[in-house]
This record gives C-alpha cells, sequence and structure tokens, in this order.
C-alpha cells in the first residue's frame, strides 16, 4: 500500500481554549483528506483537541515526552500519559528541545522507544544550523543526528523524520528546492543503510522551516518529501488548509 502524504502543526507553546476553534475549523474543511492531518497542541490541550478531532480522520499529538514511562520526574509527562490523553504521535528531538533544553540524539532516541512502547509515532526531527550550512556539514550533522536519534526497531510504521533546517525556522527563510531534495535523498540512503534495503520507502520525510501556503506546492513536488512539519502556518485553519490542499494536490 501506497505511504499516505502527511501535514502535521505543531503549534508549539501557543494556544488555549479559544484557540481550539481552529481545530474545529479544520475538522469541519478537511472531512475526507487524501492525506494524513496531524495536530500538536500544547499538552493543556490534548484531552480536548482529541475529543473534537474523534470523529474525525485528524490525529492528534504531543510536542515531547520523558523517556521513562513513570517515575519521579515532577513536571515532566510520559508516552503513556500522552496516548491516555488522546494522542496518537509526538514530535521527539525539535531543534527547540535541542537547543534549550540541552537534549542529545541519545536522548532523543530513548523517547523514542518510549514512544514506541506507548504505541506513539514518533516524529523525529534533524537539522543543522547557519554556521553548519555555510561551512558545507549539512550531511555529516544529518548523518550524527539521524544515526543517534533513531533506536533499533525503528520503522516506517512507528516512526516519521522531519527535516528542519533550524536557520529557516520562523524566519521566513527556506532552503533551495535543490538543498532540499539532497538532504532528504541522504536521510532516504542512510535509512536503506540502517534498516535493510527498500526499508527507507516505508518512511515518510517531511520538510519543515517557513512552510507557508505560497511555498508549500514547490516544496511537496520535491523529490522524498512526503509532507510537512509546519509551525507558525498551523495556528490559523485559514493558513494550514491551503498548505493541506497543496500536499493533497
Amino acid at each position: 500500500m501506497m505511504k499516505r502524504k502527511l501535514a502535521a502543526g505543531n503549534w508549539k507553546m501557543n494556544g488555549t481554549t479559544p484557540s481550539l476553534a481552529e481545530l474545529q475549523a479544520l475538522v469541519s474543511v478537511h472531512k475526507t483528506p487524501s492525506v494524513d492531518i496531524l495536530i500538536c497542541p500544547p499538552a493543556t490541550l490534548i484531552a480536548q483537541a482529541a475529543g473534537i478531532s474523534a470523529d474525525s480522520t485528524i490525529m492528534i499529538g504531543a510536542q515531547d515526552c520523558h523517556a521513562a514511562a513513570s517515575g519521579a520526574h515532577t513536571g515532566d509527562i510520559s508516552a503513556p500519559m500522552l496516548a491516555d490523553a488522546g494522542a496518537g504521535a509526538v514530535i521527539l528531538g525539535h531543534s527547540e528541545r535541542r537547543e534549550n533544553h540541552n537534549e542529545t540524539s541519545d536522548l532523543v532516541a530513548k523517547k523514542a522507544l518510549a514512544a514506541h512502547a506507548a504505541s506513539l509515532i514518533a516524529l523525529v526531527c534533524l537539522g543543522e544550523t547557519l554556521a553548519q550550512r555555510e561551512g558545507a556539514q549539512t550531511l555529516d550533522v544529518i548523518a550524527d543526528q539521524l544515526a543517534g536519534s533513531l533506536p533499533d526497531g525503528t520503522t516506517g510504521a512507528n516512526t516519521v523524520i522531519a527535516y528542519e533546517p533550524i536557520w529557516a525556522i520562523g524566519t521566513g527563510l527556506t532552503p533551495s528546492l535543490e538543498q532540499i531534495g539532497e538532504v532528504h535523498a541522504f536521510i532516504r540512503s542512510r535509512l536503506d543503510d540502517r534498516f535493510g534495503a527498500g526499508a527507507a520507502q516505508d518512511f515518510r520525510l517531511l520538510y519543515g522551516g517557513s512552510v507557508k501556503p505560497e511555498n508549500a506546492a514547490e516544496i511537496f513536488a520535491t523529490s522524498n518529501v512526503d509532507g510537512a512539519l509546519v509551525g507558525g502556518a498551523s495556528l490559523k485553519a485559514d493558513d494550514f488548509s491551503p498548505i493541506i490542499n497543496a500536499l493533497e494536490s
């Protein structure tokens, strides 16, 4: 069966209960989408969001989880707790977590294992800084993050990979289509090397970083791009819907 493309929205630290009207609008408009849709609101809204989307095809996800299933970790949220609240996926290794919380690829891999154990899809993020891009280190950085962030047992069914160049997140800047294609092809080839010839075709590879309605179609037409991880443009249904529509085209 051909894998379905994926439009994922990361609300980051944005949104209170009134913001769920945007999710309701998406549910109303995208009743039978030909692609998968994932919305990752803040943890405080997951249960309510799951209720709103319960009779739709839109999946609700989380933005992080702890590597342990339970324990003395004040303020943290475990993967089983997220699943219990109604999440079906969790974003892991986002650059804002790697930078602001000093998360290593090894920790991301442990969190991915926890997500898999709780039957959550792990959406693992990779990306280079502007200095690394300008220093021709992009593929080395991506290779290291990919190798370190994916645990054994990773498959295209339990994991999605998002390439998000750090310098493009929220800046309005995007890599060239050739640069996006190069990195995605590189990731695909490394997945085959790690998990066996042909395994890479089962993985969905998303691009993220200043994806907007204006540039979505050309990004989605790029080889090896199976969808997008969208930040700011996912906060409003009027902005996210055209991106979903572009992915369906």
